[in-house]
């Protein structure tokens, strides 16, 4: 029976589809001429993503958390929303009076600075005389990435030489985080983009086509961001630097995988058919199942994270859903349009030429190369072969035991050099650990005294102030005998803020407010005011923290099992298949395991990492999963394809030899983007970035490579069940 014409079978001149000349020419040229006036558009908003972005930990808690409810009334007691920082300037030795006056002079003409909001503080010396602390309130809508080092750089000016200046602090981390963040518009751009190209080029051997590849997921990324850009400013979506980092790197890794899977199809059809816009059409056909469903399968697994009482979990789902669109939108129409135009020409200088008796049904495996020589050896013994790689893999799975993954201190979070970690260790060593970043605690008029007693009793709180107008500092202390004076001696009590029958109490920390001693006391705090029967609320920095690991850890236990069963559902409609879907989803788990396991011993004695956020598996897991399935659907939906020809243990053969180079170079370029992410000296990045390459590296080239052919090769025709395909004979 002669062979059906199609992505698998021979096509010869004059068999192809035709289309009518003047569609020939309008159809690419419409399309290219879109596309170009969408990236026109949207290239200009690379440099507004921080207009509508914000990095502000308590902006992604749920409503429902206890931090998030306490940060909505805090502002009322203090009439502002300035964000705190913490300046701390230190001598070698005991400050002099001299030096005491400089510094208050120094302090006092930061009034002057752009930014400044309020009053700031006198300084407080620490109690060994080496130190002082200065509070000093900042708008919340200017830039701290540029406002702080002023501050620094107006007082290493003022101040005598000798003392050291360092702005810690909520402002001084976030300033920290929007400095590593500003590399992502230019530095990871350029090293994801240099990476991808220096792949393609070695791909493909030509001049032309990788730049044209490129562009193409460059074109994606401008028209994603042009949408995302305009939902962010209306409060649809919430971006991140986070958000903003994954986004780049999917698009452009998305957008290469697809492009490729198009350009093999196209390339052999130029081998088979005369005319390009033959072969465009039949590439076309051949190209949009896969993709489809493989851009559907991460789509889908994307918005599973819409689940997430995060924030900044649910809010990437959708923004990287629609960045996975455009790549398939760009692959699928731009992509085929500019290919189109030039012909053969884009393949120059290795030109595809034309061979009517060019068939990759009728041609041997062994013909396929380095890859036909593999799929020939998976074949001879495929049952020790998926035995022994299974076996590996559990190994790795292992380590992952060892992936402390329950939160890191906020200054560590990032990589390097931090003016705000050194000012909070100085902080530290000559003032209450948490000073600065207290416990905020809001309670009921009548119960002030009894909680400020409940807090003193906790081995974890130094002090306890209450909010107070009349109070020079804006606050006074209270001990167990009552509200304290704040200012001369002889000064009368100072009077508690009252909003709606409530005050605002602080909690100075013992230790570190980032640490874990410090999450504890909150959860002391909370525990024990409940227990009391208290109407109280406990937020804050440390607060934050912890309401942000705790429903991490609820996302990462709800999400992971609902994702393996919508893409589960999602291959069994792809694969017409309940068996080949199962064998793929547990090889994938499998191979996270090993990429997790690994991880974890890399971070904890290579990299010798703090600890991971909870967030970070359930990334990893998202990630590895959807687009580690994307390779299993192009090797699987072959396989299916030449197994309706050539029988069951044939098509797996033939289906790795033909779709092995293609794979390959898309999870090397998937796993060069993900790698760029490492160059943000962002903690929780750089661990997503090497754990997503090095899964989608081990799944490339064992996974997909070895394990899933010797298991379809082992169990044969039974893999299609029930489908009939596990019952006939080929055609």
């Amino acid at each position: 029976m002669p062979t059906p014409p199609g992505p698998s079978g021979p096509t010869h001149r004059g068999s192809g589809p035709r289309v009518p000349r003047a569609l020939r020419i309008l159809i690419p040229a419409v399309l290219i001429l879109v596309w170009l006036a969408a990236a026109g558009i949207g290239g200009p908003y690379f440099g507004r993503v921080d207009e509508v972005s914000s990095n502000d930990r308590t902006a992604y808690l749920p409503d429902s958390a206890e931090a998030t409810r306490a940060q909505a009334l805090a502002g009322d007691f203090s009439g502002s929303d300035a964000i705190p920082a913490i300046i701390v300037i230190t001598g070698e030795q005991e400050l002099t009076e001299d030096q005491l006056g400089a510094i208050t002079d120094a302090t006092e003409a930061l009034d002057d600075v752009d930014g400044v909001e309020g009053e700031i503080s006198p300084p407080i010396p620490s109690e060994d005389g080496l130190a002082v602390q200065v509070f000093v309130p900042l708008d919340a809508d200017a830039d701290l990435g540029d406002l702080v080092p002023q501050l620094e750089e107006e007082l290493s000016s003022d101040l005598p030489a000798g003392l050291t200046a360092r702005v810690t602090g909520p402002a001084g981390f976030s300033a920290d985080l929007g400095a590593a963040f500003a590399g992502i518009d230019g530095l990871l751009l350029g090293v994801a983009l240099a990476a991808v190209l220096i792949i393609l080029v070695i791909v493909y051997r030509s001049v032309l086509l990788p730049l044209i590849v490129l562009s193409t997921s460059m074109f994606a990324l401008c028209a994603a961001l042009l949408l995302i850009w305009h939902l962010a400013a209306a409060d649809v979506l919430l971006l991140s630097g986070q958000t903003q980092g994954i986004l780049f790197i999917l698009v452009i890794g998305a957008a290469t995988d697809y492009s490729l899977l198009y350009v093999a199809r196209y390339r052999d059809e130029l081998r088979r058919q005369q005319r390009k816009g033959a072969a465009t059409v039949t590439a076309l056909r051949g190209t949009v199942e896969p993709v489809l469903a493989s851009g559907g399968t991460v789509i889908a697994g994307l918005l599973c994270l819409l689940l997430s009482d995060l924030k900044s979990n649910s809010t990437l789902g959708p923004v990287a859903a629609i960045g996975i669109v455009f790549a398939m939108l760009a692959a699928l129409t731009l992509l085929p349009a500019i290919v189109y135009v030039a012909g053969r020409v884009a393949f120059w200088p290795r030109h595809p030429v034309y061979d009517p008796s060019t068939s990759d049904v009728s041609s041997p495996v062994l013909d396929h190369g380095v890859w036909g020589r593999i799929a020939t050896a998976v074949a001879r013994r495929p049952r020790t072969i998926w035995m022994l790689t299974a076996i590996v893999l559990a190994v790795g799975c292992a380590g992952a035991l060892q992936l402390k993954a329950d939160g890191v201190p906020q200054s560590d979070l990032v990589i390097g050099s931090s003016s705000a970690r050194d000012g909070q260790v100085a902080l530290g060593e000559h003032f209450p650990a948490g000073a600065g970043s207290p416990v905020q605690v809001i309670v009921d008029e009548e119960d002030l005294q009894a909680s400020t007693d409940l807090l003193l009793q906790d081995d974890g709180i130094d002090s306890v102030s209450v909010t107070a107008e009349d109070s020079p500092s804006g606050s006074a202390p209270v001990t167990a005998d009552g509200v304290q004076a704040q200012g001369p001696p002889g000064s009368p009590a100072a009077s508690p803020t009252v909003v709606d029958g409530r005050v605002l109490l602080q909690g100075t920390l013992t230790d570190a407010p980032d640490s874990a001693a410090a999450e504890q006391t909150v959860r002391d705090l909370r525990a024990a005011l409940g227990h009391e029967g208290f109407t109280a609320i406990v937020g804050g920095e440390t607060a934050t923290a912890l309401d942000t690991n705790d429903a991490s850890a609820h996302d990462r236990a709800l999400i992971i099992p609902v994702v393996l069963v919508v893409i589960l559902l999602i291959l069994m409609m792809l694969l017409r298949s309940v068996l080949a879907p199962i064998m793929l989803v547990a090889t994938t788990v499998l191979s996270f395991g090993t990429a997790l396991g690994v991880a974890a011993l890399v971070f904890q004695h290579v990299f010798a990492f703090p600890g991971a956020d909870p967030a970070v598996p359930l990334y990893g897991f998202v990630f590895l999963v959807a687009l580690g399935i994307d390779y299993n659907i192009f090797l699987m939906t072959r396989v299916r394809e030449e197994a309706l020809h050539q029988g069951a243990r044939e098509g797996v053969v033939r289906g790795l030899a033909v779709t092995g180079g293609v794979i390959t170079s898309a999870g090397l370029v998937l796993a060069a983007t993900f790698a760029a992410l490492s160059v943000i000296p962002i903690l929780f990045l750089v661990q997503i970035a090497f754990i997503v390459a090095f899964g989608v590296l081990l799944d490339t080239f064992v996974v997909r490579t070895l394990l899933v052919p010797a298991l379809a090769l082992d169990l044969g025709r039974a893999i299609w069940w029930p489908s009939r395909l596990s019952r006939r004979a080929p055609r």
